[in-house]
C-alpha cells in the first residue's frame, strides 16, 4: 500500500466519522433547527471528506472533477433545502430551543 492509498483510506474514514456525527445530531438534537444544522454541517464535511479520498483514486483528472462537482452540487442542495424547511418550520410557529437556566 503506498501513501496514496493510505491518505485515500484515511480521508474515508474520516468522511464517515462526520457522517456518523451528523447521524447521531439528528438523532440527540431536541429540535429541527439544531438538527438541521448538524445534518447540513457534518455530512457536507463528511461528503467533501469522501470526494477528496474517491478524487485521489479516480482514474483521471475527469472522474476527479466530476466528484468535486458533486459536491458542490449537494452543498447547494443542502444549503438551499436547510433553509426553506427551517423557514417552514418557523412560520408554522415551532419556536427555536432554548437550554433552561441554572440556579448558581
Amino acid at each position: 500500500m503506498d501513501i496514496l492509498d493510505l491518505l485515500s483510506v484515511v480521508l474515508l474514514i474520516v468522511g464517515a466519522a462526520f457522517f456518523l456525527a451528523g447521524t447521531m445530531g439528528l438523532l440527540r438534537f431536541p429540535d429541527v433547527y439544531t438538527r438541521l444544522h448538524a445534518l447540513a454541517k457534518a455530512d457536507n464535511l463528511g461528503l467533501g471528506f469522501t470526494v477528496l479520498g474517491l478524487a485521489l483514486q479516480a482514474p483521471g483528472v475527469a472522474a476527479g472533477l466530476k466528484l468535486v462537482l458533486v459536491w458542490l452540487l449537494a452543498l447547494a442542495a443542502s444549503a438551499t433545502l436547510s433553509y426553506l424547511i427551517a423557514r417552514r418550520a418557523f412560520a408554522k410557529g415551532i419556536v427555536p430551543w432554548k437550554p433552561e437556566e441554572r440556579e448558581p
